[in-house]
């Protein structure tokens, strides 16, 4: 019986790329502003971090 899960394989590859945006925003330097904020480069730690964790939670879940 294949115990394949598409919806939570999406769920890991859009987390993965979430944590990838927050990997290029951190390796080339561009700043966020919304508004008249800057976004600070340590939110990216935060958004690299906890996405990659999720993904590899979800691919491991996907796989089961």
């Amino acid at each position: 019986m294949n115990n394949s899960r598409p919806y939570t394989t999406i769920a890991a590859l859009i987390f993965l790329a979430m944590a990838l945006v927050h990997a290029y925003r951190l390796a080339t330097h561009f700043q966020v502003v919304m508004g008249s904020h800057t976004i600070p480069q340590w939110v990216s730690w935060v958004g690299l971090v906890v996405p990659a964790i999720l993904a590899w939670g979800l691919w491991r879940e996907a796989r089961r």
